[in-house]
């Protein structure tokens, strides 16, 4: 028979298993997305979702594993957007379809992102991002946009 207190730690451990297997997505809404789009030298890879899309629902595991995989890059942040909870926001980026990734970066939008949707091509789609904006090249290609 299992005592009290050993009920507490497993359930604090499957607690934490649960919180950290969503920590690496940063959830976005009206309240926190101009603030934190606006971060000085942080890329901001956003996914704009509504939760009846059956292509979100689709992706959203992929989502969470790309978050982690990006986990240690310090200049990229992976947040996603619930277009049916923060309408504003999604009116302000022009949102017309789901799931749309956005890359934000200085408070602007950089652009849209339309390529394969896998964690190694979302990856190294950020991480060459990343090293743009390392290198100072990303405020320059923006100019050229």
């Amino acid at each position: 028979m299992m005592n009290s207190k050993c009920f507490l730690c497993i359930f604090l451990l499957a607690i934490g298993c649960i919180y950290s297997a969503r920590a690496d997505v940063i959830h976005l809404n009206a309240d926190t997305f101009t603030d934190k789009v606006k971060e000085k030298d942080t890329l901001w890879f956003v996914r704009f979702c509504v939760p009846w899309c059956k292509h979100c629902k689709k992706i959203d595991s992929l989502w969470d594993e790309f978050g982690k995989a990006v986990e240690g890059e310090d200049s990229v942040e992976i947040a996603q957007v619930d277009c049916s909870t923060s309408k504003p926001v999604c009116s302000k980026v022009d949102i017309h379809s789901y799931p749309t990734f956005k890359l934000f970066y200085n408070g602007e939008e950089y652009e849209k992102y339309t390529g394969p949707r896998d964690v190694e091509s979302l990856k190294a789609y950020v991480e060459g991002k990343a090293e743009k904006l390392a290198r100072g090249e990303l405020e320059n290609e923006r100019a050229l946009l």
